[in-house]
């Protein structure tokens, strides 16, 4: 996977936007449940009272508070409060909090908690104040609060001290609690609406979670956005390179490759990469960042309970390690099968007439069955193993649910735990689980998107057996339209035997010179060197005075007019398919090479013309046809080298003569270098050359082959009578 990286250096700076929204949307989402627990704990519980510093305070009730600090904290409480503004100055009503900051905040409520226990203790007929009016002889109807100011500083230490004492055992929770309450009594003293403060602040908080989810929301819908981009881009240079790669490919290469499997590479292959692209960048970056996130929140609100998370995700792991284990071998095996399904639907539809033929429906049916099914098994068991790990994750979650709430029961009736922070607590635990959940179904889709990279990887890294030289020469001027084979011998990669052997002459311009013999003598091969779809193993063979492994591709193939042994037409028209090797061809120039290769009739006949469409293939054209098409197509681009490998077989025999006649009269500057089977097609040809098994058996002209050649002279009296090869 790592080899194709560098598709994405185009994409880095979107990659980095990427990465800083998906902080964003983690923010959003750790941001809710916190908010969650301050509806519900502040909010619903308290009043809308966040904590125990008072934001206004009766004059009575400061100076009560002020009884039971010590130097410092009353310095710090006066710092923090400011008298409230009234019509007297020396009248002072209520005091004011000041803008202090979070900080200032929390050290004021440390400050002020057991000041706030002991007045709220002083001031209600609670059981602490009972036995305070025990031990100080005091009569019911007596202010308790009242008598406590006119003790000795002394003594109001010793009733702090010893409330201390009491309280150092209470969890904080309680504490916290107990300070809210003093806060909530003195609003009320002060005829604060307290329904209207809570609906405040749950209005407020709320507002603030829908921002925060339409904030997420947004940055959700960005990343999506974004990665998809990058996704496509990089699956779009993919296919551009791998393209690139298989047009430059050379036989050696295709046979190494099988075309289906070349195709499923460029496709289906790419698209796995694509799609973990975009995926990954939403979801498996995404997840780790959730998941830290919501680790280091948890460890913040609840310590106690963190063992959960911990057990969670030891399981999570542990299911996806049998997954991996499991399902591993089959995702490599996937595309493999992918190939042969593919490879085996491209024969039987190539090879249908021939299937229909034979009466072999029943063995193709079969073939394709095996390979369907083989595919469909590995699918099953993969997706099986998807449902399998699906319902074991929602049952990790459930039981996470469950075990928080059975073990926050019991905090929160302990006093160390608050409702809303067990609600919390949960959320992050699911997300810290889902975080993994999003890891584990990467996970599935990481084996084959790296398996689908190294096939791609693969393509891209195969260097072609034939390249263009580093410093390439130019033809010579006086060799034009020359054609030479100089003791050349060839033979096929891996293969033991020679398929030519010294194949040594020359073709000047203007000459046509033909290649005939038995089948599997070596003529399609012998022609095929030429344009350099196989490099010679010894020899050399020159075009224009050079060496073709001395001249770039561009350069011999432009030189070159070549019609294959099987025709190719491509999807388009008529004019498309002969002006397809000189786009910028005329009219009077396409219509005359479609004349030389009596193609006009059949052409002119039809309603469009030139402009009748050609099925993909030339399926909607005769074989006889197709051939002439695909001559005019060489003709058209007025090479100086025209090649044709036995590409007259489905001329008749008044159309051959026509043709042949018509191409040499346009073409007395052009070599024609002729594969053919049949006598008649060579009789007239300046030079013929006659191979058998690989080897030069004979070289001259019609009558000096008949007398010196044995081979050659059976070739043609087996196909024409001796009235005829006399004439």
């Amino acid at each position: 996977m790592g080899k194709l990286a560098k598709y994405l250096k185009g994409s880095v700076g979107y990659i980095v936007l990427v990465i800083a929204l998906l902080f964003l949307q983690a923010y959003c989402d750790l941001a809710l449940p916190d908010y969650t627990s301050k509806i519900v704990n502040e909010g619903i519980q308290q009043n809308g009272i966040e904590d125990g510093v008072p934001e206004k305070l009766r004059a009575e009730t400061y100076e009560n508070l002020q009884l039971f600090l010590d130097g410092e904290q009353q310095e710090l409480m006066d710092m923090c409060y400011e008298p409230e503004a009234s019509e007297t100055e020396d009248d002072v009503q209520n005091y004011v909090l000041k803008n202090i900051n979070k900080d200032e905040r929390e050290t004021l409520a440390d400050a002020l908690r057991d000041a706030e226990l002991l007045v709220l203790g002083l001031t209600q007929d609670g059981e602490q104040a009972q036995t305070m009016r025990e031990q100080m002889n005091l009569p019911e109807g007596v202010s308790l609060i009242g008598t406590v100011k006119l003790l000795p500083e002394v003594m109001r230490g010793q009733i702090l001290e010893k409330m201390k004492e009491q309280t150092a055992g209470m969890p904080d929770m309680m504490t916290e609690q107990s300070a809210i309450q003093f806060v909530r009594q003195e609003y009320e003293a002060m005829g604060v609406d307290l329904d209207n403060m809570q609906i405040r602040y749950i209005t407020g908080t709320g507002g603030k979670m829908l921002l925060l989810a339409l904030l997420g929301m947004v940055a959700s819908i960005m990343v999506t956005f974004l990665a998809s981009r990058v996704a496509a881009k990089a699956a779009h240079d993919l296919r551009n390179d791998v393209y690139r790669t298989v047009i430059g490919f050379n036989s050696e290469e295709f046979n190494h490759f099988s075309t289906a499997s070349l195709i499923t590479r460029s496709t289906n292959d790419i698209q796995q990469v694509q799609m973990f692209l975009a995926m990954g960048l939403r979801m498996l970056m995404y997840a780790p960042i959730l998941g830290v996130g919501g680790v280091l929140k948890v460890l913040q609100s609840d310590t106690s309970m963190s063992w959960i998370i911990a057990l969670a995700v030891a399981l999570i792991m542990l299911v996806i390690l049998v997954l991996f284990k499991v399902a591993m071998p089959k995702f490599t095996k996937l595309q493999v099968l992918i190939d042969r399904l593919n490879l085996v639907t491209r024969e039987i539809l190539t090879g249908v007439m021939v299937t229909r033929a034979f009466s072999t429906e029943k063995h193709e049916e079969e073939r394709f069955e095996k390979a369907n099914r083989d595919l469909t098994r590995t699918n099953l068991f993969v997706n099986r193993c998807m449902t399998f790990m699906m319902p074991v994750m929602m049952l990790i979650m459930n039981g996470v649910s469950v075990l928080i709430v059975y073990k926050g029961a019991y905090a929160i009736d302990g006093g160390t735990l608050q409702v809303g922070d067990m609600m919390a607590f949960i959320q992050y635990a699911m997300q810290i689980i889902m975080s993994f959940l999003m890891i584990t179904m990467m996970s599935i889709m990481i084996p084959r998107a790296n398996v689908a990279a190294k096939r791609i990887a693969e393509v891209l890294e195969t260097k072609t057996t034939i390249r263009d030289p580093e410093l390439p020469e130019k033809p010579e001027e006086d060799a034009r339209g020359t054609v030479e084979f100089d003791h050349v011998s060839f033979a096929y990669p891996d293969a033991d035997e020679k398929v030519l052997d010294d194949i040594s002459f020359k073709a000047r311009k203007g000459q046509t010179v033909a290649f005939i013999g038995s089948t599997g003598s070596g003529k399609s091969t012998l022609i095929s060197l030429i344009p350099r779809f196989y490099d010679v193993t010894e020899g050399a063979v020159r075009v224009d005075g050079v060496d073709v492994r001395k001249l770039s591709k561009q350069e011999l193939c432009a030189r070159l007019g070549y019609v294959p042994q099987k025709n190719t037409l491509f999807s388009g028209t008529i004019r498309s398919n002969i002006c397809y090797g000189k786009t910028d061809a005329t009219e009077d120039e396409m219509k005359q090479a479609a004349a030389i290769a009596q193609a006009s009739d059949f052409i002119e006949a039809k309603e469009e013309q030139y402009d009748s469409p050609i099925a993909q293939g030339g399926t909607n054209v005769s074989g006889g046809q197709k051939q002439r098409l695909a001559i005019a197509r060489a003709i058209a681009k007025k090479p100086e080298i025209l090649i044709f490998d036995d590409s007259f077989s489905a001329l008749d025999f008044k159309t051959d003569v026509a043709l042949r006649r018509a191409l040499k009269e346009a073409t007395k500057d052009t070599t024609t270098l002729i594969v053919a089977q049949r006598i008649s097609t060579i009789l007239h040809a300046d030079q013929i050359v006659v191979l058998d098994e690989g080897k030069v058996a004979g070289q001259g002209t019609h009558e000096e082959l008949m007398k010196s050649c044995e081979v050659y002279r059976q070739i043609a009296m087996s196909q024409l009578s001796e009235e005829e090869l006399a004439g």
